[in-house]
């Protein structure tokens, strides 16, 4: 990679990591659901009347709308107001790399390699000493909501690896349409028309800052610069600086929210970023049946490729990730890019 395209991963890794403690400001102005709705509204719009017509098919849309946006940001949000710290969230739903992995194999038939069945054990181990750190000083609960949303996060995975999207930009600008109503209808009957009314009466530039952030920084901007990334280089090589993310992350929160960092909170993050890192690089998953040994039905159509039309390898789980959605993968190795 060009030293520029290098420091462009950094930067949208470090957007992504910081945008944890944004959130924890924007909830300071919003409703949980609220803040998740508008936050999907701001990004969609003007964006949707730029990028052009969808081009998957609307189920895949629909789908990954709806895990992605109202399940996974949902929870995330919520987690968050109910205490789960900035920085041990974006340290935490790195977990999501399990889940996929997971995932894949109940729906997909992908049978992990034994090396990456290790890192998934070493992850999980991480998120066990996170919630022994967390219990001591933290709610056990908001905690488990944050697992879910890595949860939810891993199907919406799966489900952009079938959908295939060409273009990831234009994908995840589609998809931000989808949450926006149930995330609406959802914080008008859970947190009630005159919380959310309160908070929309009250906005100031902190909280406007907070949502623009959220919508354009780490939606638009972040999915922009990672697809155009991918585009020009091959997902295993893309792919590590998303573990750049809770390093960000954790770093940003102690920096701005005064965070404390627990030599135990330490421990997990070196086993659970080691982990994902092994569980995402480890060695090819196998497929069972015909697709193992034509490589064929890993996408909707057969063979699924990136952004930019490269056929992606091993390290296409967490390139695709890392941010606020998912990208497709195939499982072979990665070919020389488009330039």
């Amino acid at each position: 990679m060009r030293p520029s395209h290098v420091l462009l991963a950094v930067l949208v890794a470090a957007v992504w990591g910081v945008n944890f403690v944004v959130i924890e400001i924007g909830l300071g102005h919003f409703p949980p659901l609220l803040f998740s709705a508008l936050r999907f509204l701001v990004a969609a719009v003007p964006a949707v009347f730029l990028v052009g017509r969808p081009k998957v098919a609307w189920k895949w849309i629909v789908g990954v709308g709806l895990a992605l946006g109202v399940a996974k940001f949902g929870l995330l949000f919520v987690g968050m107001d109910a205490g789960m710290p900035a920085g041990l969230s974006s340290l935490v739903l790195q977990i999501q790399a399990v889940f996929t992995a997971l995932f894949a194999f109940l729906l997909l038939g992908e049978r992990p390699a034994r090396v990456r069945l290790a890192g998934m054990a070493v992850a999980l181990a991480g998120i066990g000493v996170a919630a022994a750190d967390e219990g001591a000083s933290g709610p056990l609960g908001a905690f488990a909501l944050v697992v879910a949303a890595a949860a939810c996060w891993g199907v919406s995975n799966v489900l952009t690896r079938r959908a295939a999207p060409a273009d990831a930009l234009n994908f995840m600008v589609w998809v931000s349409t989808v949450p926006v109503l149930p995330l609406l209808v959802l914080s008008l009957l859970l947190e009630g028309p005159s919380r959310d009314l309160e908070a929309l009466g009250a906005l100031d530039l902190s909280g406007a800052g907070a949502l623009l952030y959220v919508a354009w920084g780490a939606t638009v901007f972040g999915f922009g610069a990672w697809g155009w990334l991918l585009r020009r280089h091959p997902a295993s090589t893309v792919a590590p600086f998303s573990l750049l993310v809770p390093v960000f992350g954790m770093s940003s929160a102690a920096l701005f929210l005064g965070e404390p960092v627990s030599p135990l909170r330490w421990c997990a993050a070196v086993l659970l970023v080691g982990g994902v890192a092994l569980a995402s690089f480890g060695g090819r998953d196998r497929r069972a049946g015909r697709n193992a040994e034509t490589g064929t039905g890993a996408g909707a159509g057969g063979e699924t490729n990136g952004p930019g039309g490269d056929t992606h390898g091993p390290g296409d789980q967490v390139a695709a990730s890392a941010g606020p959605g998912a990208g497709p993968a195939d499982g072979r190795e990665p070919v020389a890019p488009n330039r």
